[in-house]
């Protein structure tokens, strides 16, 4: 088993200390980069507002991405389950009328 590494993160100002996996370390770094620029985004908009507006508008902003990305994912899903279901029921119309012609055949 690994060792956590220890890494400190710098979200609006303030540091948090965080133990995670080494794997995840850029992906980490990443998510606070972007968060930072968003809260720069609108501190430099919107500079008599408090700190706390900022974190929650660019948590609002995020959120509402992931929302669309889900529900962008399940539409993408639910098309793959249907051109298969369709796949298979031309396979299955196909083996039909195949075995539908042999046994006419047998017959004649």
């Amino acid at each position: 088993m690994e060792e956590k590494l220890s890494i400190r993160v710098n979200i609006a100002d303030r540091y948090y200390p965080l133990k995670i996996e080494g794997e995840d370390e850029e992906k980490i770094r990443k998510a606070a980069k972007l968060i930072n620029d968003k809260v720069f985004q609108y501190k430099t908009k919107y500079a008599d507002k408090d700190i706390q507006d900022f974190l929650a508008m660019a948590a609002l902003q995020f959120v509402i991405r992931l929302i669309e990305m889900e529900e962008k994912t399940e539409e993408v899903n639910l098309i793959e389950k249907l051109h298969k279901l369709d796949e298979t029921l031309d396979e299955l119309i196909n083996n039909k009328k195949s075995s539908h012609d042999v046994l006419l055949h047998s017959i004649e």
